[in-house]
């Protein structure tokens, strides 16, 4: 009875264990310019089966330490699926990262590492949901990052819709779609196939377990209004700092000392201004510069100054510089401080030259306001991405047999 007891204990820890969502990690201080894309400039990596992925970080201490890659498979809900390393890899990975070089000509010394996969080691076998783990030469995890493979079996239909919901009329957006199985039989589509909807590939916000309202022969109907809508938020801000000298329309001032030095023009609430258009990459960045032919190593990094008016409406919560540059991570580095002398809220990033998309974010008690500052607008353009996720009768891990995807510039009533 002993024996069982303690192999029951076994099990029910080790069940835990492999039951854990596979959130993503964000690195220490030093790791700094984490890049990853598929073929497109998406830094959310959504690719073909066969199709290549990209990574690509810097190191500011530039000792040239060594860093090795993971990959695990995961399931619908991002708990690591039961298949062995063998039934989705073609190779072995826990690999060291042999593409780096150091940085040439620039204030701040850097190690660059670049990763391709599929490459001479290892190569993904099946679809599904992803996560890369990068780990240093102590086998201590730095950071990790989703990605999601795909393969082309289901048609999927997409468009952008107003809220029918007066409440919400001009402040959120509806996604509604339908999936075609073409050749590909759906015995039981509310129990075999599962979605995801995602926008801006933003996975805290992604809305899941949503089944077909209905179904019309081999089509899958998702023609929700409440349960697959999203606030539009406002555009992004931006700033541009490939040239290091060049003041902007959104660069006041830029000096010299250790480092070079880009002062942002303050900020202002926009969420109760009228909506204005002005073009975006939804979060994103690019790292380039004007002063070198090789950007990722090449490119300076500078110290950029970002400012808001206190108010009384942010009260004791806290406030964040908010954007794909460190993953959307809320953390001291990118927490604004309050500056008694002129009444702003200020905040010092270092960042590698680029073109750079950034909002600020509000954090209560218990919630991310992610669009207090900024505002809510029906208008707003966001990318939506919707995973079609499979498991048949049998199966043991969650496929992604197809995608959609639609662009709110094309909102229709």
């Amino acid at each position: 009875m002993r024996i069982f007891f303690k192999h029951f204990i076994c099990l029910f820890f080790l069940q835990n264990i492999v039951a854990q969502v596979q959130t993503e990690v964000n690195p220490p201080e030093n790791i700094k310019s984490i890049i990853f894309k598929g073929p497109t400039e998406d830094q959310f990596p959504v690719i073909k089966i066969g199709e290549p992925l990209y990574l690509e970080f810097d190191d500011i201490l530039a000792n040239e330490q060594d860093y090795y890659y993971k990959v695990v498979h995961c399931d619908y809900d991002w708990t690591p699926s039961t298949l062995l390393k063998s039934q989705y890899l073609n190779g072995v990975d826990n690999q060291r990262i042999t593409d780096y070089e150091n940085s040439y000509s620039t204030l701040q010394s850097y190690s660059n590492y670049q990763l391709t996969i599929p490459n001479d080691n290892v190569r993904l076998k099946v679809s599904g949901n992803y996560l890369i783990e990068i780990y240093n030469s102590y086998d201590e995890l730095q950071f990790s990052r989703r990605f999601v493979v795909y393969k082309d079996i289901v048609t999927v239909a997409t468009s952008v819709k107003r809220s029918r919901d007066f409440n919400f009329i001009n402040e959120k957006q509806v996604v509604q779609f339908s999936i075609t199985s073409g050749s590909l039989r759906l015995l039981n589509p509310k129990k075999e196939v599962k979605i995801a909807i995602l926008q801006n590939h933003y996975w805290p916000t992604a809305i899941t377990n949503i089944a077909p309202q209905y179904t019309l022969g081999n089509e899958l109907v998702y023609k929700y209004d409440q349960e697959t809508s999203f606030y539009g938020g406002n555009e992004y801000l931006l700033f541009d700092t490939s040239d290091l000298r060049a003041p902007s329309s959104q660069i006041s001032s830029i000096d010299l000392t250790e480092l070079y030095n880009h002062y942002l023009f303050s900020d202002n609430f926009r969420n109760n201004k009228p909506y204005t258009y002005f073009p975006d990459i939804n979060g994103d960045f690019v790292v380039r510069t004007l002063q070198g032919n090789n950007a990722s190593k090449e490119a300076e990094y500078t110290n950029v100054y970002f400012s808001l008016p206190y108010t009384e409406f942010i009260a004791l919560d806290d406030v964040y510089v908010f954007g794909k540059f460190n993953n959307y991570a809320l953390n001291d580095e990118n927490k604004m401080v309050y500056n008694e002398k002129n009444g702003m809220l200020e905040a010092t990033l270092k960042m590698k030259q680029g073109f750079y998309n950034y909002k600020y974010v509000v954090k209560g008690e218990k919630t991310i306001k992610l669009n207090e500052v900024g505002g809510n607008f029906h208008f707003t353009e966001n990318n939506y991405l919707i995973l079609v996720y499979y498991r048949n009768f049998g199966d043991t891990y969650d496929s992604i047999i197809g995608i959609g995807s639609a662009n709110s510039r094309n909102i229709t009533n």
